[in-house]
This record gives structure tokens, C-alpha cells and sequence, in this order.
């Protein structure tokens, strides 16, 4: 096997399913799309049977054929460098808990209350176990142990008729709780250590189901335990149209960017931005570094997740990734 190719590309981030006929007809106006988090550098089965010790190595290997520069982890100084360095050196098993989408529950409610999860419709070791008749019409399926790996309902009678489409989605969700995210990922540990497999069903909380993916929210990058970069994200994440305003801690408007984040907007920080940045504040407390994600829907504020690598710790804008390296102390607070 060679492992210094690029050896496959899993899916790309948002998969609409198309069935019948008929040009450009998508399976029915008020069906499902399913997404799943793009690529990783590596084999799946290769990733998976690497020995720990290796893994500086191989994410060397990555860093280089991605950023086209060297990783130093011995002395990282961008983000993205330190980023790859809390991946090898920093994945404990607290993190593990948070990016589980079932346990973070506990955790949260415990910190900030349970007024900012989304309601549970349903947790299950399998696609089989699920009650269709308790769930509302519209909702979306998740795995706990992965990124982006979900299915969103918009119609449910629609996709219980549709055998080819229910099947379809029955087995690329229990494939998916058979596999580890680590092995589709670019070396983020901690999904590694994410062990009990689960879906959880949560209601699809948009306000045009003719456009699941439109929506609101927030994303707080917090550096030893202290909100610096705050994002407002709003509309399609699926286009290119998506709008985004940054701020820093004093939330003025901030140059500093990730990458390809949206279309940058200017906008007042109103008071639920600032709520969320509260709230961050307390959730990021004793973490190096972790994007807090929120999701705003009719005014009301809900957890989304912790997300201790964004973007997997590759960032493309060199001055920002410069000095927002300079803003995380590896070694404490």
C-alpha cells in the first residue's frame, strides 16, 4: 500500500440524493440529505492500525502535503501548528466525552443548564431501534461519534415510502456506527477514543425546510479558557453566499480569518452574541483552545458542540494564522 498517496475521498460535505429519472430532480421536494465530513490524507485501515508512537510522523506528512510547509511540533507557532500539536499531545479523555454528542448532554446541563440543548427525541444503539412513530415530521439522525455524519429528515411519511431511499440511509448510518470518525479524519484523536457508537435524533429545528441547511449561529474560538475571535455566521452552508461577521474579544470587527469563512459583513454584536460569548467563556474553562458552536433559532440560543480542532488545525490565510498562534500558550493559561 502506498501510503503517501492520497488514497480515497470518502464523501464530499453535503450529499443530495437523487432517485428516478428526470434532470436535476432531486428525490422529492421535502425528502432527505445526508452529509458526511469530506477526506482524510490516509486509508481508513491504515490510520486505524497506526501505533500511536507514529502518529507525529504520519500527521507530518499530512500537514506538508496539505499546507505545503513543514510542521514543526517541537516548536509550533501558527495555529495550525499548535493545533496539530494538541492533536497528538492533548486528546484526554474529557475531550473525548465532549465531542461525544450523547455524553456532552450531561456535561452541559451540568455547566450551563439544559435550556440550551436541543431536545433528545431519541438515543439508539442502531437504525432499527427507532420509534417512526414518536418522531415529528421533520428531524434530523446523528451519530454521536463523528462529524457532519447525519441524515436530515424533512418529510418523514415521504422517506418511510421511499424503500430505496430508507435503505440507502439505513445502511450508510450503521456503517457509520461500525467505524471510528479517527480513521476519516486528518489524525483528530479524540473521536479515536469515542467508543460507545450511538444515534441521537434531534427535531430539525429551520425555519424553511425547503432549505434544511439555511440557518443561524455562532462559532466562539477561545484561547486558554478566554473568548478572542467570535464568528456570527448566517444563511446556506452549503453556498458560497453565507455571510459572516467576526469580532474579537471587545467585539470590534476583526480582519482575522480561518480560511474560506463567508462573505465578511459588518454587524453590531447584539445581546444573544454576547450571551453565547458568556457562555463560552464558562464551557472553555482548563481547554488550551476549543471553538464553542452555537445555533440560533426564532431568538433562542442552543448548544451545538465543542469543537476542539476546527477545520482540522489547516488554516490558509498566513498572517491570521500567525497571529492567532500567538494568542495560544501551550504551556498554560
Amino acid at each position: 500500500m502506498k501510503v503517501f498517496e492520497k488514497l480515497y475521498e470518502f464523501f464530499s460535505l453535503i450529499i443530495p440524493f437523487r432517485v428516478g429519472s428526470g434532470s436535476g430532480n432531486y428525490l422529492s421536494a421535502n425528502q432527505v440529505n445526508l452529509a458526511c465530513n469530506g477526506k482524510a490524507y490516509f486509508n481508513y485501515d491504515f490510520l486505524m492500525s497506526l501505533k500511536e508512537k507514529d502518529y507525529p510522523k504520519y500527521l507530518s506528512i499530512v500537514y506538508f502535503n496539505i499546507m505545503r510547509k513543514k510542521l514543526n511540533l517541537k516548536h509550533p507557532k501558527t495555529l495550525s501548528e499548535k493545533i496539530q500539536w494538541l492533536k497528538i499531545y492533548d486528546a484526554t479523555p474529557l475531550k473525548a466525552q465532549l465531542t461525544d454528542k450523547v455524553l456532552v448532554r450531561d456535561w452541559i446541563k451540568e455547566k450551563i443548564g439544559e435550556q440550551y440543548l436541543k431536545p433528545a427525541l431519541q438515543v439508539c444503539n442502531n437504525f432499527d431501534e427507532i420509534n417512526w412513530d414518536s418522531l415529528p415530521n421533520s428531524f434530523i439522525i446523528k451519530c454521536n461519534h463523528g462529524c457532519k455524519w447525519h441524515a436530515v429528515v424533512k418529510n418523514k411519511n415521504e422517506f418511510l415510502a421511499t424503500k430505496k431511499l430508507y435503505d440507502f440511509v439505513k445502511n450508510k448510518i450503521n456503517r457509520w456506527l461500525s467505524e471510528s470518525f479517527f480513521g476519516y479524519s486528518d489524525f483528530e484523536v479524540q473521536y479515536k477514543y469515542i467508543v460507545d457508537h450511538k444515534i441521537i435524533i434531534e427535531p430539525l429545528l429551520r425555519e424553511n425546510l425547503n432549505n434544511p441547511f439555511k440557518d443561524k449561529g455562532m462559532r466562539v474560538f477561545c484561547f486558554n479558557s478566554q473568548p478572542k475571535i467570535i464568528y456570527y455566521f448566517e444563511g446556506d452552508i452549503t453556498s458560497n453566499n453565507r455571510i459572516l461577521s467576526a469580532f474579537d474579544e471587545n467585539y470590534k470587527p476583526t480582519d482575522l480569518s480561518f480560511g474560506n469563512d463567508g462573505r465578511h459583513v459588518n454587524k453590531e454584536a447584539d445581546e444573544i452574541i454576547k450571551k453565547a460569548v458568556d457562555l463560552s467563556k464558562i464551557l472553555a474553562k482548563d481547554f488550551k483552545f476549543v471553538a464553542v458552536d452555537w445555533f440560533l433559532f426564532q431568538d433562542k440560543l442552543y448548544f451545538e458542540e465543542m469543537t476542539f480542532t476546527p477545520y482540522s488545525g489547516f488554516f490558509f490565510n498566513d498572517r491570521s494564522d500567525i497571529k492567532m498562534g500567538m494568542m495560544l500558550n501551550l504551556k498554560g493559561d
